[in-house]
């Protein structure tokens, strides 16, 4: 089996639960033939969706409060399609962007079979709340970056896991502890999976784009400010989880900046 373009394949899929599957199963075969110089192309649209959930803008999201058992489903509903999103984007890495050092397609099929595992969990427990995924509208701010740097692997680097899966990290231990308030513990261990696999993810996305910046003789810190005005990534909020960025790789130059 060729890896990159079994990537896409399990890209293109619509149903998530068979997506989710075919990730899962990518990384134990992810010792198989990678073909780095391949120039994959699809005429399909990605990645490959149902019509659930119905995509909104993020204004349009409701504010989801854990307190009520429809709240938490709401909540853990968009935490879910975050992961769902996660899967697409790290397979999209596998297949779109050739010439890059095998490790590299290695590291983005682990992001995707763990990524896939996240959805599962939450999806399984979003049944326990009586909802399904697909139940909730949401919106597609994390393929919507991916879809913007697709024409550049150094950007999707820096703005995709270093940027925006980065502020899970933030975002997750407040999350927790309302969820641990509001009694609902399946969902506090849950997002302590997520939170312990999160850090690896971003710190590939680190590896990788210093990586690329080394390779094309590239500041990391001065790109990364040319990118993000480039493509219009969004400037992170406080409060910083300063632990979990320095685990992920980020330099304390870069932590400080966020929070001058």
């Amino acid at each position: 089996m060729e890896l990159r373009s079994a990537a896409l394949k399990a890209l293109l899929l619509e149903d998530p639960v068979a997506k989710a599957a075919a990730a899962r199963a990518l990384h134990p075969a992810s010792r198989d033939t990678v073909d780095a110089d391949a120039a994959l192309h699809t005429e399909a649209p990605l990645p490959g969706r149902t019509g659930r959930p119905l995509l909104v803008a993020p204004s349009a999201v409701k504010t989801r409060s854990p307190f009520t058992s429809e709240g938490r489903a709401a909540l853990l509903h968009a935490v879910a399609h975050i992961e769902l999103n996660a899967i697409n984007l790290a397979l999209d890495a596998v297949w779109r962007f050739a010439g890059m050092p095998a490790a590299y397609y290695r590291d983005w099929l682990r992001v995707a079979s763990e990524e896939a595992l996240h959805f599962t969990l939450l999806r399984e427990h979003l049944t326990t709340l009586g909802h399904g995924y697909g139940d909730f509208p949401a919106h597609d701010g994390l393929w919507a970056m991916t879809e913007r740097t697709a024409g550049d692997i150094t950007a999707r680097m820096a703005l995709v896991p270093r940027t925006l899966e980065a502020r899970g990290l933030d975002a997750t231990p407040p999350m927790q502890e309302r969820l641990r308030k509001a009694g609902d513990l399946q969902a506090v261990a849950i997002l302590d999976v997520i939170l312990r696999d999160e850090v690896g993810h971003v710190a590939i996305g680190n590896h990788w784009y210093r990586f690329l910046c080394q390779r094309e003789g590239l500041d990391p810190v001065a790109h990364y400010a040319v990118l993000a005005a480039r493509h219009g990534a969004p400037v992170p909020r406080p409060p910083f989880n300063r632990v979990a960025r320095r685990a992920a790789g980020f330099t304390e130059q870069e932590i400080d900046a966020l929070d001058p």
